[in-house]
């Protein structure tokens, strides 16, 4: 059993709404019957360029202009290969604010530490001698291991190493904001920026990898090396499989997208 296949221009469509020149137009001629077509019982159909999709439309009572421009003045919006890409663009713009939301996160933990750093030392240190104390007079000891072993990695972290981390997250944060930001309007300095910086993370999140395995530093792995390979071929960049001269999307000609469909036009010329 054959699944259909998912099609961008409809998903688009739904969210954003149809494109239909035909609905908003007085009368439609005949060489507009691959955009719209009158109906003799007056009813009329027109077509969304962008996804295809035909629809019962009214006339309208305040036309924009009496009829259709010729099919080569017709601008057709983004389809295909092209409305495609635009999509995975915002997907990966998408990731790029969930960084930014777990970076800026990082930022504010490390900052409140930092700020409170002596007082926390003081407590971890006050719960650390007293579980020290128990386990020196009891044979619960070892139930306390994980505990001591936190807390003494409290007492050990140091401004040094909190400041280090600070500066990194924030640094991270806005980076991932700028690709957002760029991804989403679609910049080309944007797609380079995203795979410098993400092949950039790719050796510490396999040495974390090689450290332990888990479901999390998989999937990151994966999904950042599926974003800087599809970065790389489908955008061209680096001058990959031709480079920027080979990204130019040979946009459709309108009269060949929008001609009327053969049995119109044979319909038309008769009459």
């Amino acid at each position: 059993m054959r699944h259909p296949r998912w099609h961008a221009e409809t998903l688009v469509c739904s969210r954003r709404g149809h494109i239909l020149p035909a609905a908003s137009v007085a009368a439609l001629g005949p060489e507009h019957a691959g955009v719209g077509v009158d109906l003799p019982d007056g009813r009329r159909f027109a077509r969304c360029l962008r996804c295809d999709c035909w629809l019962d439309v009214p006339r309208p009572l305040e036309p924009s202009s009496e009829t259709l421009p010729p099919l080569s003045q017709i601008i057709l919006p983004r389809r295909g290969e092209e409305l495609r890409e635009a999509i995975v663009l915002r997907i990966i713009a998408f990731d790029r604010i969930i960084h930014v939301a777990l970076f800026g996160a990082l930022f504010v933990l490390a900052l409140e530490l930092r700020l409170n750093i002596g007082p926390l030392h003081d407590v971890a240190r006050r719960f650390l001698d007293a579980l020290n104390a128990v386990a020196a007079n009891s044979t619960q000891g070892a139930s306390h291991g994980f505990l001591v072993t936190e807390l003494q990695r409290i007492v050990d972290l140091r401004e040094g190493a909190l400041d280090v981390l600070i500066g990194t997250s924030l640094a991270y944060t806005v980076l991932e904001l700028v690709e957002a930001i760029g991804l989403w309007h679609e910049r080309r300095w944007a797609e380079y920026l995203t795979v410098v910086a993400t092949a950039g993370l790719l050796p510490f999140e396999i040495l974390e990898l090689s450290r332990r395995v888990t479901v999390f530093r998989v999937g990151a792995l994966v999904i950042n090396l599926l974003i800087v390979v599809w970065l790389v071929y489908r955008k061209r960049l680096f001058g990959v499989a031709g480079g920027r001269a080979a990204l130019a999307h040979e946009r459709p000609d309108p009269e060949v997208v929008l001609a009327p469909p053969v049995a119109s036009a044979g319909v038309s010329s008769g009459a």
